[in-house]
């Protein structure tokens, strides 16, 4: 089968959520004998210099990066206002990537090409114009949900109401999007209950996935237990999150356990987590191996109180043999029981009490540890996920226009 795969961002090198999941398929499918091709959208937020992806990834990938200017422009952003389009999405129409795309097109002939984030939905017309492949949508987050939570958690009205605009016009988007595509892999269950609500487009859950073995878990847990978290910073609920268990439950947490310490790690550290001088709080920023920064921490935190999707962070700490304590919205689309395969603490003093249990009785993590990896093994090794992907192909394209290699 040859197969686009339509990017917002490089999928290389899988530093970060978004490149993650759309690795985790590039690599699922080509190690399935299946032809893979990638067009990815290359911004100064998240610039990738084409000598730096291996020579090897570029030759089974074919991969084009087309520079495109996402920046947010102060007087556009104010006049989107006054128009029903999406900015979020506006942002990623570009004349450039649109006729790289059509050359693209007439050029070979694709089974599926496929939509990683719906921010690729603006070339849907191009797609059906040049090409007779079914479209795929994978759909990492029901976007304007995301922006919905965070619009609740503003306070200051005037940048409440914008951000309720922009979740506004992006869900009007978004419903119409899923309605133009041939399928929709959603990343989680929930996302895909969503999805059917509000369109009889076929629609399945392909969450993210791992391979087991590149995992060794250590189930050892610390006299002192280490509580970290680990995730890009400049995804703003990843933020929110640390802001919130910081300004809100870190004293409640210090009250139980004297001696607490929070390590921060991951890319894009704001000034304000930066400048921040709190003994309980160690900001390490970027690392350059985050498996190892994990395997030598213990329970991860994961305070998440807005986004969509799932939190592949916490999968990769599951998968090393890690307890994570996070809220519902993080645990959403795992398949999880509460308090065998992750703990969740919805407030304060739930998050204070989970964290004083563990500090206690660290052999709780242990346990709790062991179960995660055996829950990734059986429902997120990647192997299993894209199986499942390509039987959603075929079901949504006759098997004759199927070209198997």
């Amino acid at each position: 089968m040859k197969l686009l795969l339509l990017c917002n961002k490089s999928p290389y090198p899988a530093f970060e959520g978004g490149p993650m999941a759309m690795n985790s398929i590039v690599t699922g499918l080509l190690e399935a004998g299946h032809k893979v091709k990638i067009l990815a959208v290359n911004s100064k937020k998240f610039n990738v210099r084409p000598e730096d992806i291996p020579e090897m990834y570029r030759q089974k990938t074919g991969i084009e990066l087309i520079d495109v200017d996402l920046k947010v422009r102060p007087l556009k952003a104010f006049a989107n206002l006054f128009t029903s389009k999406s900015y979020h999405v506006e942002r990623f129409i570009s004349k450039e990537f649109n006729n790289r795309l059509i050359e693209v097109l007439k050029a070979d002939l694709y089974d599926v090409v496929q939509l990683e984030t719906l921010y690729m939905a603006p070339y849907i017309d191009t797609i059906r114009k040049y090409s007779k492949a079914s479209i795929v949508l994978r759909a990492h987050n029901v976007e304007h949900l995301i922006w919905e939570r965070v619009a609740k958690g503003t306070r200051f009205f005037l940048k409440r109401a914008y951000i309720n605009h922009l979740a506004k016009t992006l869900r009007r988007y978004e419903l119409t999007a899923i309605d133009q595509v041939d399928g929709i892999a959603a990343i989680t269950r929930k996302d895909a209950a969503y999805f059917r609500k509000y369109c009889a487009t076929p629609t399945i859950d392909i969450p993210y996935g791992v391979y087991p073995e590149d995992f060794h878990p250590n189930y050892e847990v610390a006299e002192k237990p280490q509580f970290y978290h680990i995730g890009s910073m400049n995804w703003m609920p990843n933020e929110e999150g640390i802001r919130w268990f910081i300004n809100e439950c870190l004293e409640a947490v210090v009250a139980k356990v004297p001696d607490f310490v929070f390590h921060l790690a991951g890319r894009n550290m704001p000034a304000w987590l930066q400048h921040l001088k709190n003994p309980h709080i160690d900001v390490i920023g970027e690392v350059a191996d985050a498996k190892e920064f994990v395997a030598n921490h213990d329970v991860a935190i994961v305070p998440l109180l807005s986004g969509s999707g799932i939190r592949i962070k916490i999968i990769e700490s599951m998968a090393l043999g890690k307890t994570v304590i996070t809220t519902q919205v993080g645990a959403e689309g795992i398949l999880f029981d509460e308090d065998i395969h992750l703990i969740i603490a919805e407030n304060k003093a739930k998050m204070a009490e989970a964290i004083r249990r563990i500090h206690e009785n660290p052999a709780i993590a242990t346990e709790i540890g062991k179960a995660a990896r055996k829950l990734v093994e059986e429902v997120y090794d990647n192997r299993k996920i894209t199986g499942r992907l390509l039987l959603f192909y075929e079901q949504i394209k006759p098997a004759s226009k199927i070209t198997f290699v």
